[in-house]
């Protein structure tokens, strides 16, 4: 199951440094829709690609927002030249389904 999406960076507020994607409303629920093996936080394995950076990572659901959120790491923003805010064009492929 793959997906595709722009959307904006933030800053995650209580942890200075730390950087996610907000994986759109319906992407979020249709990953939640697919049968897989338990993980900690209710998080999913997947496969990132943003720009030329390639990662396999976990997105975790945030019960805020009822949607997943993607980490993204220092590296990629730093390779992608990524700033502190702005959007990000996401593929993201889900595993272990």
């Amino acid at each position: 199951m793959r997906f595709e999406f722009t959307a904006p960076l933030w800053e995650w507020p209580s942890r200075a440094s730390w950087y996610f994607v907000t994986v759109p409303d319906e992407a979020s629920a249709d990953i939640r829709e697919v049968p897989r093996p338990p993980r900690g936080f209710g998080s999913a394995r997947v496969r990132v690609t943003v720009g030329g950076s390639r990662w396999t990572t976990s997105i975790f659901p945030d019960s805020n927002v009822g949607c997943y959120v993607l980490p993204i790491k220092k590296s990629v923003r730093e390779a992608e030249g990524l700033g502190d805010e702005g959007d990000v064009r996401v593929a993201l492929e889900l595993l272990d389904v």
